[in-house]
């Protein structure tokens, strides 16, 4: 306990009877009869007397609210089962087979009355009436209302149900009322029934006895309850009132903490039951040392001895810690109070301040050996100034402050402008201290101050007793004050300087409880800071070279996904501990809405790392605009990557081999719900069905780029729609603790869940299977897939004949106009003829037109030839070679891929705009 006495039993307080030093001399009464003498009675100025009459009526309060809420919910209970009994029968009644016909009978209430009367009293029920159409009655319990017309029923004659509490005539009643429809579904009566509103707190009325009976039963229990507690207290205080227990608190409260002696009383099982703040000091007690044991404590061989001996001692010298202290110890027993010891000490540690310079040298050089191994362990410029903080508190200072440079912390080259620092750590031995917080900037703008004094001098300033100086206060007089009244007295404040360059301030200070400094602890404070300015200088530069591979690296990664319809796609990139590599992941939209998903991985990290990932990212994007299959694409890869590495094999710098790069090439084609996928040297991705079950296709698998001399082959994969496509680098999976089989299974236990998002996919993947700061790069892809709708894709097989083409043209601008496109019409046939006719001109069956539409509309015609057209201009004397141009005119992208057998030429047209061809270009393309 800081600075306040807590009693943890009443047994510390000497006991009723016992005789204080100021007390006459008296008879001795035995122990047993001196608690009773006091208080023999339970008197209303005792303690326990108030607290019976304050949980007595706090008690009767709650018992009060409790019956209270115990009616209100009785009466409302006893309302709802009186509308649910009323809606029950009036339904039945309503719904009945009979019910509509004899509404409609002649004499409707000769057939319905007898009926309405025998469910009256079979339900239990008060009334039981039928009205007509108009809201008069037909049946009721009291003959005289027939005929008379039913007040409230609008509703119930609309054709609603409704149930109420009825207020009017002939009585105030929980009422239901029902509308009776014939077969047409017209109202043509209405059924109510009810309880008449006396009867239903008739309920309320029976069950009143028994909820205050309930509640004086409780009150009763409670009351007994506080008379056993109040009881048991009277016991515990001895018949003490509040005044006399406060001021024998304040009392032993102001003796404890005025001696200047450590005083520790133990109980007889050995549990601390009170230590002074004098105590606590010399002993070095932990703030939970209240009901302890002695050997918990850490006291030491010699105290530890002493304490649970029991045995009284005197002026018996132990070490504690750094101190010397006499104890005494004296049992309580015979004074009359309960078992135990009381213990005092008293601090003798002067007797060893000779003997001590010479271990105090050694400490010394002891602290300086520790901080070189402790200081500097990260490459992290605020974790290491952290690191210095925490090495320098408690052992050299109560309060160590570290502000650097805004230019050091973000990795810069330190500028020349000292004056403004940023606080980056902060330690220290208490709570609630006057010392700016980390993250505020602190400015050294007046001349005098020992930190301007510091910086100007480039060594440490000493001010032993900042009681005495005026210069600190200069900077901020206000928050001087504060800290001389915290109790911080002493202070070193030292430049953090390496290679002769200033990265900002290291202060130390020293509060309450400890001396000040000594120009012995210049020396010590100077070599601390210095082996930490190296630490910070190194970390950051280590940072500002980290940052830049960084922004290198992400500057060649995709920047934002591209827009598409047809996959919900969402990434991840994580770089590793030690600094960038070569993973990176690439979405590339396709002709035909098809989409292909790339992930890879270089060897290696670092600078040359992100260089190469970006070659190969780039050659990909470049191949994958000839539009060619996976494999295809990943052998023109292949190629590359060896006529690389051969150009750069008699290289003498650092380059980093392309060879043994691993790739993963995948195209979806929403259409059809494929996607054909082909890899080199690459794990296989994770499918997650749309019911959330996860597997690992077995796709052909290939030699990482680079080695040669073996084909790439492509495997499909049939995904149906809400299927999840997991594509990852193995940077994802292993690590040191776990294998890959292992990364796999959790990999799998992770993602199966079916209805989670592909942003939710990778957020739990990161969550659960990375570190904060990963060993190794990682590149994460997750799609979901969706289909294009068999509606927006139309086909068309053309005969190998010219005169089709009209035909099939009609046909597209009947399917455009069904797809509301009739604006695109003409642009859309004029594309349509000229490829069309090249293609039955100059290729080979079969020919066939398909057009897709999704957020652009694309006609794509097809043959069974592999030449491929080209744009040209034609000259004014050539008969042909315009199609080509005016498809470029019109669509706003167009070109060509090849299929197994024979090609597709294709043209994409943009929805929300007509294009709009240069009409001066097409009058010299027509000759005009």
């Amino acid at each position: 306990m800081s600075g306040r006495f807590r009693r943890p039993r009443a047994k510390a307080a000497p006991p009723p009877g016992t005789r204080w030093a100021s007390d006459p001399p008296r008879r001795r009464v035995p122990w047993p009869f001196r608690g009773r003498r006091i208080s023999p009675s339970l008197s209303v100025r005792t303690l326990a007397a108030q607290v019976f009459l304050f949980q007595a009526l706090i008690m009767l309060m709650l018992v009060a609210v409790g019956a209270a809420a115990l009616v209100v919910q009785g009466k409302y209970d006893a309302e709802r089962s009186a509308m649910d009994r009323s809606l029950a029968v009036a339904e039945a009644f309503a719904h009945a087979p009979g019910t509509a016909q004899a509404l409609r009978s002649p004499d409707p209430t000769a057939r319905l009355q007898p009926e309405a009367e025998q469910v009256r009293k079979g339900s239990g029920v008060d009334f039981v009436s039928v009205l007509d159409k108009h809201g008069v009655r037909l049946t009721d319990r009291d003959p005289a209302l027939i005929g008379t017309k039913a007040e409230g029923v609008g509703q119930a004659l609309l054709g609603e149900t409704f149930t109420e509490t009825f207020h009017g005539r002939p009585a105030d009643a929980v009422r239901a009322l029902v509308p009776v429809t014939d077969p047409s579904r017209r109202v043509v009566g209405v059924v109510t029934a009810g309880i008449e509103y006396v009867n239903v707190g008739g309920v309320l009325v029976r069950q009143l006895p028994v909820l205050l009976g309930t509640a004086a039963g409780a009150l009763v229990l409670a009351t007994g309850g506080a008379a056993l507690v109040s009881r048991r207290l009277l016991r515990q205080t001895h018949g003490l009132g509040p005044a006399e227990m406060t001021r024998m608190y304040e009392h032993h409260d102001a003796v404890l903490h005025a001696v200047r002696e450590g005083v520790l009383i133990l109980g007889g099982d050995g549990r601390v039951l009170l230590a002074n703040d004098e105590a606590r000091r010399l002993l070095d007690l932990p703030r939970d040392a209240d009901r302890r044991r002695v050997r918990e404590l850490g006291l030491g061989p010699g105290p530890t001895r002493l304490l649970e001996a029991g045995e009284a001692a005197s002026d018996e010298v132990v070490q504690a810690g750094d101190r010397l202290l006499a104890v005494n110890i004296r049992p309580t027993a015979p004074y009359g109070g309960a078992p135990g010891l009381v213990a005092t000490f008293r601090d003798t540690t002067e007797l060893l301040a000779l003997s001590g310079q010479a271990e105090l040298a050694r400490g010394r050089l002891s602290f300086l050996y520790e901080a070189g191994m402790r200081i500097g362990t990260t490459l992290d410029v605020r974790r290491t100034a952290e690191e210095l903080s925490e090495m320098a508190v408690p052992r050299m200072a109560d309060f160590v402050t570290v502000e650097l440079l805004d230019s050091v912390l973000r990795g810069e080259e330190p500028t020349s402008a000292v004056r403004e620092m940023r606080r980056t750590a902060l330690r220290t031995t208490h709570t609630g201290h006057p010392l700016q917080p980390v993250g505020e900037v602190i400015r050294f703008v007046m001349a005098d101050t020992p930190m301007a004094a510091a910086l100007r001098r480039g060594k440490a300033v000493l001010v032993p007793d900042l009681r005495t100086a005026q210069d600190w206060r200069a900077r901020d007089a206000g928050g001087a004050e504060r800290a001389l009244d915290y109790g911080i007295h002493s202070l070193i404040t030292v430049p953090l300087r390496a290679r002769g360059v200033t990265l900002g301030m290291a202060d130390f200070w020293r509060g309450a409880g400890s001396p000040r400094f000594e120009e012995e602890d210049v020396a010590v404070a100077e070599e601390l800071v210095a082996r930490a300015a190296v630490a910070i200088d190194n970390a950051r530069r280590y940072a500002r070279e980290h940052e830049m591979a960084v922004t290198l690296q992400r500057s060649l990664l995709p920047v934002g996904l591209p827009e598409q319809d047809v996959l919900e796609i969402a990434s991840r990139y994580l770089p590793a501990r030690a600094g960038v590599g070569g993973d990176w992941f690439d979405v590339i939209p396709l002709p035909g809405f098809r989409v292909a998903l790339v992930v890879g991985d270089i060897v290696g990290h670092g600078m040359q790392a992100a260089v190469t990932m970006g070659r190969l990212r780039t050659a990909v994007l470049n191949f994958s605009s000839l539009d060619l299959t996976p494999d295809e694409l990943l052998g023109h890869l292949d190629e590359m990557v060896t006529r690389l590495d051969t150009q750069t094999a008699t290289a003498d710098d650092d380059h980093v081999p392309l060879t043994g790069a691993t790739c993963l090439y995948a195209v979806y084609d929403p259409v059809c719900g494929r996607c054909a996928v082909s890899r080199a040297g690459h794990l296989a991705p994770a499918v997650v069905d749309p019911e959330g079950r996860v597997t690992f296709p077995d796709l052909p698998l290939s030699p990482p780029l680079g080695v040669g001399g073996h084909p790439f082959e492509t495997g499909e994969l049939e995904l149906p729609e809400g299927s999840r496509l997991v594509l990852f680098t193995d940077g994802l999976i292993e690590s040191r603790g776990r294998d890959v089989d292992e990364g796999l299974a959790l990999l799998s236990s992770t993602i199966a869940h079916a209805d989670r998002t592909p942003e939710e996919t990778c957020r739990a993947l990161v969550e659960r299977m990375l570190p904060e700061r990963p060993s190794d790069d990682v590149a994460l892809l997750v799609a979901r897939t969706r289909r294009l709708s068999p509606s927006c894709v139309a086909t068309w097989d053309v005969p190998f004949d010219v005169t089709a083409v009209p035909r099939v043209r009609g046909e597209v601008s009947r399917r455009l106009a069904d797809w509301g496109l009739e604006e695109t019409a003409f642009a859309t046939e004029l594309i349509l003829s000229e490829l069309l006719t090249n293609a039955i001109r100059y290729g080979a069956p079969p020919v066939r037109v398909r057009l897709l539409l999704g957020r652009t509309l694309v006609c794509e015609v097809s043959d069974g030839s592999n030449t491929s057209p080209r744009l040209r201009r034609a000259a004014s004397t050539d008969e042909g070679g315009r199609g080509l141009f005016l498809v470029s005119q019109f669509a706003d992208l167009w070109g060509t891929r090849y299929a197994p057998r024979g090609k597709v030429i294709w043209a994409e047209q943009t929805l929300d705009r007509a294009a709009e061809p240069d009409p001066s270009l097409l009058f010299d393309v027509m000759g005009l």
